[in-house]
């Protein structure tokens, strides 16, 4: 490769930068903020060495209200710095507004500034700092009776983006690949697997597609599936690192009395664009995966053990195939299948107060999806009706218990939403489980919507012995895994696969923090 002339002033500029790195003398900038100012080709790898897709989450730093002191924190730009809230009416309305006081101070640089989320349950506003004050924000006025309450009691939420401006704008090119369907989305969710949770990709020899004959395919045999780029690429990525699954979506086999081999599928897109669960003949389901999936999908079969074959009850489970075919995918109980406990199930800097700030962004600009997405399942666990998200976190406050734990209060089975009982794709196939008989005789003290596809694929149902896999069962690579992979370029990867015997109120409390995602002996 040919070097060029400003070679030496590159050189010369890095050389600094590390020396000024590690020097103890106070600068009037960081050398963290000058990368930006080098040519691309050097400035980008190390902003990718310092920042990531993560960085895009801010941090909870704590609540100013009228009820305590000033909350103090050190920011990633300003080293001193406290806030406090002043209720006040200058709007002259029934409930009047307030003044956010945020004092900032000890800039480590004259360069760097801070960005800020300021969060209620019924609003969320931003400001950056960059000169070293007093600085205010104002609310104007509450939106009734309710917010002013809240903040009387509660103060204003306060986040930080700890990765400053600079980071915070690399955070957000991270991210952005993840879902686009393009070699540089695909590549990117494999470099943030890779990155957060350790995960592996070895390419598999081709032909990567299996030569399948259905003949020893049966019914309630799993299929894993994770897909890798484009909109589900995306959403399967963030969804395996919160829950340590890897993979990132399930369907079911079923052979009918005809011996039709079928796939039962929650999360299948009907022909209005709307994700239903649905039950395919194998072959309309098999020709679209391998021809028209645009999300690159990697798929593996997991072979039920043959003493879990016969104890299936295959007719029982074909009632409720039946009886869920055409209902909408399980939104509502999506996301608490992750969360079972109060702090143990957030890959820093997520937490529950940053769950509720995202909750509260998106009922401000979708309602409907926060509806389906939440309410309803906020709801149930109050054991109310048709309150919204910020009624709830008032009700919350109001019971004396904590947004953190209504989040981690375990799913229910017999939940009845307002569209009907709610599935996601790993829980319409365990419920299916649970009605053949397979979670026979804990069934009843077991809540399949609790389980993620990591708790699924690690019970202790499948084949366990190679000799009696498919004899087209990876047949065309020299690793031999336990289970069938049929499709895709790199090797499937299922830790704890086919482990865990089933055990009353499984996966209820159990915490999953990457990169190791430990399960105490309890769980």
């Amino acid at each position: 490769m040919a070097v060029s002339s400003s070679s030496p002033a590159i050189i010369f500029a890095v050389t600094v930068l590390m020396l000024l790195t590690v020097s103890s003398v106070k600068l009037p900038f960081h050398p963290r903020d000058l990368l930006p100012l080098l040519p691309r080709q050097l400035s980008w790898p190390l902003l990718n060495s310092l920042n990531s897709a993560v960085d895009l989450l801010p941090t909870y730093i704590g609540a100013a209200s009228i009820k305590n002191d000033a909350v103090e924190w050190k920011g990633a730009c300003f080293y001193e710095n406290k806030a406090w809230l002043e209720l006040n009416n200058k709007s002259g309305s029934e409930f009047g507004g307030g003044t956010l006081h945020i004092k900032v101070d000890k800039a480590h640089s004259w360069t760097c500034m801070d960005i800020y989320v300021f969060v209620t349950p019924y609003r969320v506003t931003w400001d950056w700092y960059f000169i070293s004050r007093e600085h205010t924000m104002e609310f104007n006025e509450w939106e009734g009776k309710a917010e002013y309450d809240y903040v009387k009691q509660k103060g204003v939420s306060i986040f930080l983006m700890e990765a400053g401006m600079v980071g915070t704008l690399r955070a957000l090119w991270d991210v952005f690949p993840l879902f686009t369907n393009t070699g540089w989305g695909e590549n990117s969710n494999i470099a943030f697997l890779e990155k957060h949770m350790g995960a592996n990709f070895y390419a598999r020899p081709q032909p990567w597609v299996t030569n399948i004959t259905t003949d020893e395919i049966q019914s309630g045999d799993m299929l894993a599936i994770s897909k890798i780029r484009g909109r589900w690429g995306g959403f399967e990525t963030l969804e395996k690192w919160v829950s340590g699954a890897y993979a990132g979506h399930t369907a079911v086999c079923l052979r009918d009395s005809d011996g039709k081999l079928w796939v039962g599928e929650s999360g299948n897109e009907n022909e209005k664009g709307e994700d239903v669960i649905a039950v395919l003949p194998w072959e309309e389901w098999w020709e679209f995966e391998q021809t028209k999936d645009d999300a690159n999908p990697h798929i593996a079969l997991l072979p039920l053990h043959p003493d879990y074959r016969a104890r299936f009850n295959v007719t029982a489970a074909w009632e409720y195939a039946r009886s869920m075919d055409g209902k909408p995918y399980g939104y509502h109980n999506l996301i608490f299948s992750w969360i079972d406990t109060i702090s143990g199930n957030y890959p820093p800097p997520l937490d529950a107060h940053l769950v509720a700030s995202v909750m509260t962004v998106w009922s401000k600009i979708q309602p409907d999806y926060a509806a389906n997405m939440w309410n309803e399942a906020l709801n149930k666990r109050l054991g109310t009706e048709g309150l919204d998200l910020p009624d709830v976190l008032v009700e919350v406050e109001k019971r004396g218990s904590s947004f953190d734990e209504l989040l981690a209060v375990p799913e229910q089975d017999d939940w009845v939403y307002s569209d009907g009982k709610s599935t996601s794709c790993i829980a319409f196939i365990l419920e299916m489980y649970k009605e053949g008989g397979l979670f026979d005789p804990i069934s009843s003290s077991i809540q399949v919507t609790e389980f993620t596809i990591k708790d699924a694929y690690m019970l202790k149902f499948f084949e366990n012995n190679a000799s009696r896999l498919p004899k087209w069962c990876n047949d065309n690579d020299d690793v031999k895994l336990p289970y069938c992979q049929i499709l895709g370029k790199y090797r499937m990867e299922l830790p704890g696969y086919n482990t865990m015997e089933p055990y009353p109120h499984m996966n209820e409390h159990c915490p999953s923090l990457p990169p190791k995602y430990h399960r105490p002996k309890n769980c």
